[in-house]
């Protein structure tokens, strides 16, 4: 139960360090970033939960978050590129 604890806490206190970084992130690239460990920090949640509550339906989620997630990062990359070239 203790291993829990700090796992959590360790996770808890990465989503607080992406969060700082998407809010006071210099550039639109740095938040692009954030935001991605942000989701991955999330799938780790998840997934957590998932062995904690002995539930296998979380883990089908974490499935969905994780390729929406990717599709995510892939539209920002796409958006940040093309800002780059001047096309937006």
């Amino acid at each position: 139960m203790t291993i829990n604890i700090i796992v959590f806490s360790l996770l808890g206190i990465g989503l607080l360090f992406t969060l700082i970084r998407f809010i006071k992130g210099p550039s639109l690239s740095d938040k692009v970033v954030s935001l991605d460990t942000f989701n991955m920090l999330v799938i780790g949640v998840i997934a957590l939960l998932a062995l904690l509550f002995e539930n296998s339906l979380y883990l089908d989620i974490v499935i969905v978050y994780a390729i929406l997630s990717f599709l995510e990062t892939v539209v920002f990359a796409r958006y940040v590129e093309g800002k780059k070239d001047g096309n937006h």
